[in-house]
């Protein structure tokens, strides 16, 4: 089911490293296993490019945190952060520093797992409802190629790097727009099952796609409104096909 699917792990305890490597190879899936930034950095200047990255928040010398900024910061593959802390203000920190997901220690593998999958569905389109008419949208300044899974401006034209997570969630405002939709639905669409009862994260979800989209210069930012104890909403009518 996984055949060619890389996934990184980036850990230094030695033992939970060897437990994940086996277990996810026991899955189908082609393992690298490291033990820190170092590590990745020179896989990925060698060329061997993740499918998936699972990061551990406490590494010695450069943090998870740290090595996730870089990798989304170059357009890097998904990150599943790893992490000790389970306090929301951690979570949040980690989904601003780009992760597409977190599981906090202890954990079990199949948790990870279903959240390994998740990312990976997501990242490459799979899970989503029927698209509307086209398979192009428009709102805005922004053009939306739902078959691509890219997002560009048009002045000047230029494609916006969005990671999964803020693409599936930009997905699910242009192809319900002028509609509200609370945290609920919004997490259901875009985490599935794998998302945490009163899980409240995506509020950092929708800042993020809303920062990555100001630092574009697209007007369309301004147009995700917040609906106070409601949800967010789109709040523009959207184009079918190029504008």
């Amino acid at each position: 089911m996984h055949e060619g699917t890389t996934i990184a792990i980036v850990e230094d305890d030695s033992d939970i490293r060897a437990l994940l490597a086996g277990y996810l190879e026991g899955e189908g899936f082609r393992v690298v296993a490291l033990d820190g930034g170092a590590s990745l950095d020179r896989i990925l200047a060698a060329g061997t490019v993740p499918d998936l990255i699972v990061l551990d928040w406490m590494l010695p010398g450069e943090d998870g945190l740290s090595i996730c900024r870089r990798l989304r910061d170059a357009n890097g593959p998904p990150v599943v952060m790893l992490t000790a802390k389970d306090e929301d203000i951690d979570r949040v920190l980690g989904l601003e520093m780009g992760a597409d997901d977190y599981v906090s220690k202890p954990f079990n593998p199949r948790v990870l797992l279903a959240r390994i999958r998740a990312v990976l569905r997501r990242a490459s389109g799979g899970g989503h409802v029927a698209e509307p008419g086209s398979e192009t949208l428009s709102v805005a300044d922004l053009t939306v190629n739902l078959g691509a899974r890219t997002v560009k401006i048009r002045d000047p034209a230029t494609e916006i790097p969005l990671t999964s997570a803020e693409y599936d969630l930009l997905h699910c405002f242009i192809t319900r727009p002028q509609r509200v939709l609370s945290r609920d639905q919004l997490l259901d669409w875009t985490r599935g099952r794998t998302a945490d009862a009163f899980d409240r994260t995506i509020d950092v979800q929708v800042s993020r796609l809303r920062h990555r989209l100001e630092a574009a210069g697209s007007t369309a930012a301004s147009l995700i409104k917040t609906v106070r104890n409601a949800g967010y909403i789109l709040a523009a009518p959207v184009k079918s096909g190029l504008p």
